[in-house]
């Protein structure tokens, strides 16, 4: 099969890159990483070389180039069906789908005020009330998925889907800002952050030379 590269940002701050990485990592499927520091003068300028959003993440694979995370992961699921990144199960299914479309457009309050960043720890920073309201919506999806779908793993399907890849960049503004919880949303956060890739994950965003002073 031909070669997978990603364009991402910042491994730091760029939530919608870790979402299209994760799922590769969690496929094991070979790739190559290109970072592009994000916010800087030239920024955008290289990413329009790769992506005509100018926007990461891209993934290129063959003659083909897929940006956005959700179209990447829709992408990756169709060339591996057999990996079942979304759930075998109709019901099951559009749940998934309907979750992970919401995490696409939704939560902005919480995006805003929390801002991914892995080399932080602020507990209780940006806690104002609309975010509170994200927090307790996702916090009911996750209960929800959990109950209803999750019983053959640990994950909100039972085992690692595309929505899990959606929600993982919340799980770790939760770790940053000190967001915990009680029973089954908890594990399921620790569930996240204990996955061998997201410690390496964050293993290089601690390496990473590049700084963006306005989510630092």
């Amino acid at each position: 099969m031909s070669q997978f590269t990603l364009i991402m940002g910042n491994k730091n701050y760029s939530s919608w890159s870790l979402r299209a990485w994760l799922v590769l990592k969690q496929l094991a499927i070979p790739f190559e990483e290109v970072v592009i520091p994000l916010y800087q003068e030239e920024s955008r300028n290289i990413l329009l070389h790769y992506s005509p959003s100018g926007k990461v993440p891209v993934l290129k694979h063959g003659g083909y180039t897929i940006w956005d995370s959700l179209a990447i992961c829709e992408y990756l699921s169709e060339i591996f069906p057999d990996r079942r990144l979304w759930p075998a199960d109709l019901h099951a299914r559009t749940y998934a789908r309907s979750i992970s479309a919401e995490m696409h457009s939704g939560f902005q309050n919480l995006r805003q005020n929390m801002p991914m960043n892995c080399r932080l720890s602020r507990p209780g920073y940006g806690r104002i009330p609309d975010v509170d309201r994200d927090i307790e919506r996702i916090v009911a999806i996750w209960t929800e998925c959990r109950r209803r779908f999750g019983s053959k793993g640990d994950f909100l399907f039972g085992t690692f889907g595309i929505a899990d890849a959606m929600y993982a960049p919340v799980a770790s503004r939760f770790k940053t800002y000190g967001v915990t919880f009680n029973g089954v949303v908890q594990g399921y956060v620790n569930t996240i952050m204990d996955l061998p890739s997201m410690k390496e994950w964050y293993d290089s965003a601690r390496k990473e030379p590049y700084s963006i002073s306005m989510f630092d």
